[in-house]
């Protein structure tokens, strides 16, 4: 046994496997034969590749079909073929190969790579090696310069077909890729869990709120079915104080100053706490006035597109030493008519989120003032119907959070597991 074949041995191997054979590297070249014939007249659906997705129509990702009068010139691809998109990306900045599955034939662009395994080689297997980037730490080298004027970079196919995967026996492959399946499956349904919690909260705000056009709401918890009518009235009436607006230095390096709320701590899905606050090198002297408290809810000022305008969230933190950014605008619930994590729910509701970006003005970007976010209108109920909703919300929201960690838990420990089951790249690359 050669240095290069004791290196090709995973650090962990199925019972029946261990006395066997190392694993032989194997191009892409050996393992596989292109897919070279054309759509010509057939009527398929021309697709792209994005990274991390996988096959996207081009009608959904570019928002129309871009083949034109290329489209007879697409490659015909059949499930159970692979294609390499040679587009760079932050996933894979190497390109990225996806293995088509449940769409029968489709048209893909003619400048993308195509083939087919031979029938000794699992596509599961190959898949697997594929999604940990197996082909780009080769490919690396390849490459002497940036993406052409397209976007794509300049692989041959001969490099491409080049590319060594570390392979067992056709029997070990389908053991390996039977159980990252199963654990595929896990994950699926993990996820679907987590899409069918937002789904469910979403519906339920569409209930518990009013919806545009009406002033209460649909559903109500029945201790309070004769609790009245919800109050209108203007945002503002609702904050312990006029609205403001943060610092505008920028962040600095860490371990100096203070903690900052910005503007990407709006999009999270979860709310605002210590953890992941940036720091912010700041005078005392700024810092007063600018103090943030835990149920101090922000709005965003500006955005490239409208629908990213006063987007909020909350600070539920509990640090003395918190400000926020200048792109922000601040409001501090009067808790005797509002509690803060009720006026945080209501703030994400369709119909105040379709009066502010009713009041965007747009120059180069979209923007909104104080005086937008003070006058709109809005619905609220008395404080224990608030408490009861925001205690509804806040519980499901936990839920969530439990779950996608759940699924976060699930795929470090395939991703761990997949570096146990192959062979280090370094093996191959060496």
């Amino acid at each position: 046994m050669n240095e290069q074949q004791k290196k090709l041995v995973p650090k962990l191997r199925f019972p029946e496997f261990r006395n066997t054979a190392p694993w032989q590297p194997v191009s892409l070249g050996e393992a596989s034969i292109p897919v070279t014939e054309r759509v010509g007249i057939k009527k398929l659906i021309p697709v792209s590749i994005s990274a991390g997705i996988g096959f996207v129509p081009q009608a959904e990702k570019f928002g129309r079909d871009i083949s034109g009068n290329q489209y007879q010139l697409y490659t015909l691809v059949k499930d159970g073929d692979f294609v390499y998109n040679k587009g760079n990306s932050l996933k894979f900045p190497e390109g990225c190969i996806y293995l088509l599955q449940g769409w029968g034939e489709v048209a893909a662009p003619n400048v993308f790579i195509c083939f087919r395994l031979k029938s000794d080689y699992s596509n599961d297997f190959f898949q697997n090696c594929f999604e940990s980037n197996a082909h780009g730490k080769q490919l690396k080298k390849h490459i002497t310069s940036g993406a052409r004027s397209n976007g794509l970079l300049n692989i041959s196919k001969e490099s491409f077909f080049g590319v060594e995967i570390p392979t067992p026996s056709s029997k070990e492959q389908e053991r390996i890729a039977d159980c990252l399946s199963s654990l595929d499956e896990l994950i699926t349904a993990q996820a679907r869990k987590v899409e069918a919690l937002k789904t469910h909260k979403k519906g339920l705000m569409q209930q518990l709120f009013p919806i545009e056009g009406e002033t209460q709401p649909r559903l109500k918890f029945p201790e309070f079915r004769e609790a009245g009518e919800w109050v209108e009235d203007k945002l503002i009436s609702l904050s312990s104080e006029p609205l403001s607006n943060g610092v505008f230095n920028d962040p600095k390096k860490a371990g100096a100053g203070y903690k900052l709320i910005n503007v990407s701590d709006m999009y999270i899905e979860t709310t605002i706490d210590d953890s992941r606050l940036s720091l912010l090198e700041l005078s005392e002297s700024e810092f007063e006035g600018n103090q943030v408290f835990a149920g101090d809810i922000f709005f965003t000022r500006s955005s490239l597109v409208k629908s990213g305008i006063a987007v909020s969230n909350i600070y539920l933190g509990s640090s003395s030493d918190v400000t926020y950014d200048g792109h922000l605008i601040r409001f501090r619930a009067n808790i005797r008519k509002v509690i803060p994590l009720f006026a945080h729910y209501l703030f994400k509701t369709l119909p105040i989120r379709a009066q502010l970006i009713a009041r965007g003005k747009t120059a180069t970007m979209t923007t909104i003032g104080q005086a937008d976010v003070a006058s709109v209108t809005l619905f609220y109920p008395k404080p224990d119907e608030q408490q009861r909703i925001a205690d509804c919300l806040s519980s499901l929201d936990a839920l969530i959070a439990a779950s996608t960690q759940e699924l976060e838990t699930l795929k470090t420990h395939k991703k761990g597991l997949m570096q146990q089951l192959f062979p280090t790249a370094e093996a191959v690359v060496a």
